[in-house]
């Protein structure tokens, strides 16, 4: 009970790198990059092994990816909404990652470990997109390693400083303990309020199913707008009769293809219907005043019984038709 900060370190510093490292791959805000200067630096100082060290660490990575991943596998878009929800950044989550995903292919397992956001996603991504399991495990592992051997490495160059530093948290002990973890309650009560936010920024008026519904039966002829990524299209192929595809990156180049004399309806599978919402402020900062995310998404449509068109059915029109 009475062991310092820096004798834990020093006595359990192999597993507290696997399990912080763990904690972090599997999506919890224990950020293991501290962790992994400091077992560097007691690295290049003998007091660690630096072999055991990169081993543990790339294992915990390759475990909490392949989790991911395979329930990805198993569940596919469920698990996606449900990373989208719990995320402290979900503004990335919704459009962001999914975008590079797409655009980087494979790379985007190797870089995934450098990149917000895009760790916690990449894995069960792959998985709900049906990647070979060899090559995920092989470009999943190459990404793992040279995040940790990036972490262990910069912790030797900076060995002078950390070692200068960690007596003193030894000596302070509890103390130092304490200050790390009110850190660590800072950095995620910062990310949540960064969370409550963006979607703060995302309240407008909404239009429910039943309201689409009328319009559309009633001759009003809205623009209807899916705004999912091109991954997220995969995952859920039915949509909407007759909707438009325009994502979040694309908006502002196919804006002046967008009516400003009809009601445009907006939607997405994402919480809160997060992406759909940002592209309508879009075009409200653009002077569109008839713009509305649907309540609930595609997700919503579905549960209610909406008539869906199916996959490689030529239902999505031009902007401009």
């Amino acid at each position: 009970m009475d062991q310092t900060l820096f004798e834990l370190i020093g006595r359990f510093g192999v597993a507290l790198v696997f399990a912080n490292v763990l904690l972090e791959q599997l999506g919890l805000p224990v950020p293991a990059i501290p962790t992994l200067l400091i077992a560097g630096a007691l690295a290049a100082d003998g007091r660690l092994p630096g072999g055991a060290l990169v081993m543990a660490a790339v294992l915990a990575c390759l475990l909490a990816d392949c989790l991911w991943y395979a329930a990805g596998r198993l569940y596919g878009n469920r698990v996606m909404r449900l990373l989208c929800r719990i995320s402290l950044t979900p503004d990335s989550c919704v459009s962001q990652t999914q975008e590079r995903f797409e655009r980087w292919g494979v790379n985007a397992l190797v870089a995934a470990k450098f990149v917000p956001g895009l760790a916690l996603i990449a894995p069960p991504l792959a998985g709900a997109t049906r990647m070979g399991v060899v090559r995920f495990v092989g470009w999943s592992t190459l990404g793992s390693v040279l995040w940790v051997i990036a972490g262990l490495g910069l912790g030797v160059l900076l060995r002078p400083q950390i070692e200068a530093l960690l007596p003193h948290l030894a000596r302070l002990g509890r103390i130092a303990l304490y200050a790390v973890l009110a850190l660590l309650a800072a950095y995620v009560a910062f990310k949540w309020w960064e969370r409550r936010r963006f979607y703060a920024l995302l309240r407008m008026a909404r239009i429910s199913v039943a309201e689409l519904a009328k319009l559309m039966d009633g001759g009003a002829a809205p623009l209807i707008v899916d705004v999912r990524s091109a991954t997220a299209r995969a995952l859920e192929p039915r949509s909407i009769p007759g909707a438009v595809h325009v994502t979040l990156q694309d908006v502002a180049v196919r804006i002046q293809q967008m009516p400003r004399d009809r009601d445009i309806v907006l939607y997405c599978t994402c919480p809160n219907e997060a992406s759909a919402a940002s592209v309508a402020k879009v075009l409200i900062d653009h002077g569109f005043t008839r713009v509305r995310p649907l309540s609930g998404g595609l997700d919503a449509w579905i549960a209610a019984g909406g008539v869906l068109a199916g996959a490689g059915e030529p239902s999505v029109p031009e902007v401009g038709a």
